[in-house]
């Protein structure tokens, strides 16, 4: 195997094919791979034979590769690390601010919250551990977009069809586009009861995170109000920093 400064470059390229997999949704070909993937056809057959081997990818039969049961307890345990990070910054932004404290991650053209704490005088709002939301209609998802290349952001958006949950929500790509470089300009996102009537959010990406995430301040549009959401920004600021770190540190050998 061929061994760059920063690691080992077989390994690399194994793990940017299974990437490429699961932003794939979960499955594609080998063409589809090598229209993707700077590696020549043979390299990336080569590699996936090696990894159906391993069972973190198998073949279906209808010859396309999807992503396999290995990678299931594994990201089960990294779940788990990532809530033993995210559970102590989520709770003590619900101390400062009184308001539901989530944390989102990037799953296929949505995002999947995998993190949450309630305030104790909590009116439900509708996010939940393990629920789905719109990259472009949630705080964390429209957080998320801000850190992608435009060309991920129209592959990933064009591929959910731009559902649009309330009136309030974008319809159209140059809407979705108008509010990612609001987020870019901004630093976050807000949520303007666009994922569901009466609930307002606000949030901000985790900056160098391995797999797109991002931290968000919810509640009823009511509370959330501008000096709500001006108060929230400087104290997500510090909790995706804390979390940055954390994933960042435990990257480095």
């Amino acid at each position: 195997m061929t061994e760059r400064s920063s690691g080992v470059q077989s390994v690399e390229r194994a793990f940017e094919l299974m990437e490429l997999i699961g932003r794939a949704g979960g499955e594609c070909s080998l063409t589809e791979l090598s229209s993707e993937s700077p590696l020549p056809p043979p390299t990336i057959h080569r590699l996936l034979r090696t990894l159906v081997n391993l069972g973190y990818v198998r073949q279906l039969p209808n010859r396309r590769y999807a992503l396999g049961p290995r990678l299931i307890r594994l990201g089960e345990v990294a779940n788990r690390q990532l809530g033993a990070v995210a559970m102590p910054v989520l709770q003590a932004l619900v101390d400062e601010l009184s308001e539901t404290a989530s944390l989102a991650v990037l799953d296929g053209d949505m995002v999947i919250y995998t993190g949450q704490v309630l305030p104790s005088t909590l009116m439900r709002n509708g996010t939940e551990v393990g629920k789905r939301v719109g990259l472009h209609t949630s705080g964390v998802g429209k957080a998320v977009l801000g850190e992608l290349e435009d060309a991920r952001i129209l592959k990933l958006v064009t591929q959910s069809g731009l559902p649009a949950p309330t009136e309030n929500s974008a319809s159209t790509l140059s809407a979705v586009f108008a509010k990612v470089e609001r987020v870019r300009a901004d630093g976050y996102a807000i949520d303007d009861e666009e994922c569901e009537v009466g609930i307002r959010s606000v949030a901000m990406a985790v900056p160098g995170a391995p797999t797109p995430m991002a931290i968000g301040i919810s509640g009823p549009a009511v509370r959330m109000h501008k000096e709500a959401i001006t108060r929230a920004v400087p104290a997500l600021k510090k909790a995706t920093g804390v979390i940055s770190e954390a994933l960042i540190g435990s990257r480095e050998l």
